[in-house]
C-alpha cells in the first residue's frame, strides 16, 4: 500500500522546503546554523500542518546528526530517559555533533517530563528540537525554555499552498501519471484551513480514482465531507471558534459567548487556553471602562489552573458572561499601539535631564534629576511639568473611551493639563 501523499512529497532538504524564508532561506537563521555546524536546542512554534516535523528531520539530515523522536502524547519520563541514554551512546561517535532529540507537541509534556530533559540539554548529550502549536512561554517550563531558541513558523499563504499542490502534481510519481488541472482552488484552500497536511489529504481523496480531473470549487464542495460541527482543537476550528468567542464578548453578547464557550469545552479545548484569551479580552476590549474585569479574568485563570475539568466550565462561564456585560473600551490598547508606532518612527529620543536617575555624584554634577518636581509635594499630588522628550512634547497618545469611568478620566486630564494634550 502506498504511503499518503503528504509523506511521499515530504521535503528532504532546505531547498525543497516551502515558505519560512526567514528561517530556511539563503540567509535564514537555521540555514546559517547548519552551515556553521552549530545547532542550538530550539522550539519550533507554529500552527498545525506547517512542517515542523519535516523541518526537524531536515535539520538532522543536513547537519548529519543521529535523530531520535518522541511524541508527548504517548511518552512518559521513562521513555525520555531511555532515549537520552541511547542518544548519549550514539553521540560518542560524532565529534561536536550531539544527537537531535525531536519532541512533537512538547506543550503536552508535564513539568516532570520536561524536567527530565534538563540535564541532557545542559550537558549537551542531546540537542532538543521541540514542536508546539501553543505559545511556549506558557507551556514550556522556564528552565528549559531559557536553554532553547524559539523560532516562529508562519502560516502558509495562498501562494505557498498552491505551490505545494503544483509540486505534488509534478513530482509525485502517482499523480504525475494523471491529467490533473487546477481550475479553482478557493474551496480546497478554505476547507484545509491553511493546514498543508490536511490540504494534501483532501487533494489525494479527490484525485484517487481519477485518471483525468479538473479541480473546481463545485467539485470540492460536492465530494469533500466538511463536518463543520466537529471541533478540531489543533486545526481551523480551534482558531475560528476562539475568534467567534472573543468577538461575541467584544460585541456584548453573553448568549453567543457561552455558546462558543460550550463548543470549546465539549471539544476538549484546554481550559487554560480559554482563560488566557479571556485575560487578553479583559484588557484589550474592556480596559479602564471596568478595570475589575482584568482582576476577575486573572482570578479565573488562576482558578481553572487549580481546579481543572469539569468544574472549570462554571468559572469560565461566569467570567465570559461578566466580560460580555461589561462596558467596553479599547483606549489603552490603541494608546500602546500609537506609542509603539511613534517609537519606531522617532527612535531613542533623549530622556529629559530632570527625569533621569542620579544615583552617583557625577550624574548629579551633570544635572541628572535637577529641577524635577516631586508631585506629592503639591496640592492634589499633581504639578505641571514635561514628561516627554522635547521632540514629541504635547503628543497625545491616550484618548479616553466614551464610558462613565473614562469620561471622568477625560475631565480630570482636561483640568490637570489644560490645553497641553487637547482633552
Amino acid at each position: 500500500m502506498s504511503a499518503p501523499l503528504a509523506e511521499r512529497i515530504r521535503p528532504k532538504s532546505l531547498e525543497d522546503y516551502i515558505s519560512q524564508q526567514h528561517l530556511v532561506g539563503k540567509n535564514g537563521i537555521l540555514t546559517n546554523h547548519i552551515k556553521q555546524g552549530i545547532i542550538p536546542s530550539l522550539i519550533l512554534w507554529g500552527p498545525p500542518g506547517i512542517g515542523k516535523t519535516t523541518l526537524a528531520n531536515i535539520i538532522a539530515t543536513a547537519s548529519k546528526r543521529p535523530f531520535y523522536t518522541l511524541s508527548a502524547i504517548s511518552s512518559g519520563v521513562k521513555d525520555v530517559r531511555e532515549v537520552i541514554e541511547k542518544a548519549k551512546k550514539s553521540g560518542g561517535l560524532f565529534t561536536q555533533k550531539n544527537p537531535i532529540l525531536f519532541i512533537d507537541e512538547i506543550h503536552r509534556f508535564s513539568k516532570s517530563q520536561q524536567d527530565s530533559l534538563l540535564g541532557a540539554v545542559e550537558k549537551g548529550w542531546v540537542t532538543l528540537v521541540g514542536a508546539t502549536t501553543e505559545n511556549p512561554s506558557f507551556e514550556v517550563i522556564p528552565a528549559l525554555l531559557s536553554r532553547c531558541q524559539v523560532y516562529i513558523l508562519n502560516s502558509f499563504d495562498k501562494e505557498d499552498l498552491i505551490s505545494l499542490l503544483n509540486r505534488a502534481i509534478k513530482k509525485d510519481e502517482i499523480l504525475a501519471s494523471k491529467k490533473i488541472k487546477l481550475v479553482e482552488t478557493d474551496a480546497l484552500l478554505q476547507i484545509s484551513g491553511g493546514d498543508a497536511r490536511k490540504l494534501l489529504n483532501i487533494f489525494e481523496l479527490l484525485v484517487a480514482n481519477e485518471d483525468e480531473i479538473e479541480i473546481t470549487n463545485k467539485l470540492v464542495l460536492e465530494k469533500v465531507q466538511n463536518n463543520t460541527t466537529r471541533y478540531d482543537k489543533t486545526g481551523e476550528q480551534h482558531y475560528d471558534i476562539i475568534s467567534a468567542f472573543i468577538k461575541s464578548i467584544r460585541g456584548s453578547d453573553p448568549n453567543a459567548a457561552v455558546y462558543w464557550l460550550a463548543r470549546m469545552i465539549e471539544g476538549g479545548e484546554d481550559v487554560k487556553f480559554i482563560a488566557r484569551r479571556l485575560l487578553i479580552s479583559a484588557s484589550e476590549d474592556i480596559g479602564n471602562a471596568n478595570p475589575t474585569a482584568l482582576i476577575l479574568a486573572n482570578n479565573t485563570f488562576q482558578a481553572v489552573s487549580v481546579i481543572g475539568n469539569p468544574e472549570s466550565r462554571i468559572i469560565l462561564s461566569q467570567c465570559a458572561v461578566y466580560l460580555a456585560n461589561s462596558p467596553k473600551s479599547n483606549a489603552s490598547y490603541m494608546a500602546i499601539g500609537k506609542a509603539q508606532e511613534l517609537v519606531r518612527k522617532t527612535g531613542d529620543l533623549s530622556i529629559p535631564l530632570h527625569l533621569r536617575n542620579a544615583p552617583t555624584k557625577l550624574m548629579k554634577d551633570l544635572n541628572y534629576g535637577k529641577d524635577y518636581l516631586y508631585a506629592h509635594n503639591y496640592d492634589t499630588n499633581f504639578v505641571n511639568q514635561e514628561y516627554l522628550p522635547d521632540e514629541i512634547t504635547n503628543t497625545k497618545l491616550y484618548e479616553p473611551g466614551n464610558n462613565t469611568r473614562e469620561n471622568n478620566f477625560r475631565e480630570l486630564l482636561k483640568k490637570r493639563w489644560n490645553k497641553k494634550y487637547d482633552y
